[in-house]
């Protein structure tokens, strides 16, 4: 077997040193480093000639970077447990860092004793074999984020998340305009009584649906009704004492919650779209070929969000002097 050809081959070859050969080939030249356009030209053709193919890595290495993008998740994606909730992301991930020339990898040996998900495992931020990473997860440690942003290391999560630290960037979903736009939708419709069946959580997505509600019942005058009812609790009893109350329209922020409205409501012999309006803030994650169930959503513009998440991690990654400004945030419509 041939032996591979080495970058000393190119400089012998050339009769120049390595380390000209090196900044040629790596694109280093200038600075303290200057080579004539007779000698670059001369290492490129015995470059050539010799059939010198340079390491990727160690390109990467002496230019300080991998070109690697880490993906990070705090469940696991594989096999689909939360059906093609993460498929989406994972497609705008993949086709942003090829367009901007990065490899992704994706870690997956990250749980602990207890069988969570850390990023620092035994201690050690091992996402550090990229030059950066993308985290999903709906419900990370808060702990984990903010010791990646003591330690500087660039990283962008997929979903609006907050920190006590300066610098957490995230693209996410503009929950709060498109949550009001649906209150606009159901007025414009006719209602004047609607009804929001919160999940209660404290989680940064819930708290956004929640605030374009008030605010899109706010600027039409209505009545404010928003209840924090469980998806256990949506029974018959519950959702016919808000019809009782001339409730016509509700607002729900996930389709298991819908689901249960619909199951209570079908128990009365009353029909969604006929008698009643039932409106979910975001899309339901059936199978194609499952019957459509007869409700309002918007959809959440996941693989978009999965793109944005990568430009804005490949900014900070290439641009270091950035982070000092702080976080950034992207909301996709």
């Amino acid at each position: 077997m041939a032996s591979r050809i080495k970058m000393s081959d190119v400089a012998r070859m050339a009769g120049v040193s390595s380390a000209v050969v090196s900044a040629v080939l790596n694109g280093r030249q200038g600075g303290s480093i200057r080579v004539s356009e007779e000698t670059r030209q001369r290492i490129t053709v015995a470059a050539k000639e010799l059939g010198y193919v340079a390491d990727p890595l160690a390109v990467s290495l002496a230019g300080g970077r991998r070109n690697l993008i880490g993906v990070f998740t705090y469940e696991a994606l594989f096999p689909v447990e939360h059906r093609d909730f993460y498929n989406p992301f994972l497609v705008g991930i993949e086709e942003e860092a090829e367009r901007s020339g990065y490899d992704l990898v994706l870690f997956t040996r990250t749980r602990d004793a207890t069988g969570r998900r850390r990023v620092y495992r035994d201690g050690v931020n091992h996402l550090r074999l990229a030059d950066g990473a993308i985290l999903l997860g709906a419900d990370p440690d808060r702990g984990e984020l903010e010791r990646l942003l003591d330690e500087d290391f660039p990283f962008v999560y997929v979903g609006r998340r907050t920190s006590r630290l300066n610098g957490l960037s995230y693209s996410a979903a503009d929950y709060v305009s498109a949550t009001a736009e649906m209150v606009d939708y159901l007025v414009a419709n006719g209602h004047r009584e609607l009804a929001m069946l919160t999940t209660g959580e404290d989680n940064e997505s819930s708290l956004d649906r929640d605030e374009g509600f008030r605010t899109g019942i706010a600027r039409h005058g209505l009545t404010l009704r928003q209840s924090a009812i469980s998806a256990s609790a949506i029974n018959l009893g519950a959702v016919q004492g808000l019809l009782a109350n001339g409730v016509t329209a509700f607002v729900v922020a996930r389709d298991d919650r819908a689901r249960a409205v619909l199951k209570a409501t079908d128990a009365l012999g009353l029909r969604a779209g006929r008698d009643f309006s039932l409106a979910v803030l975001g899309n339901d994650l059936l199978a194609d070929d499952a019957p459509r169930p007869h409700w309002t959503y918007f959809d959440v513009p996941r693989q978009e969000m999965g793109a944005a998440a990568v430009r804005l991690l490949v900014e900070r990654i290439q641009k270091p002097e950035d982070r000092s400004l702080g976080g950034s945030s992207c909301h996709v419509a």
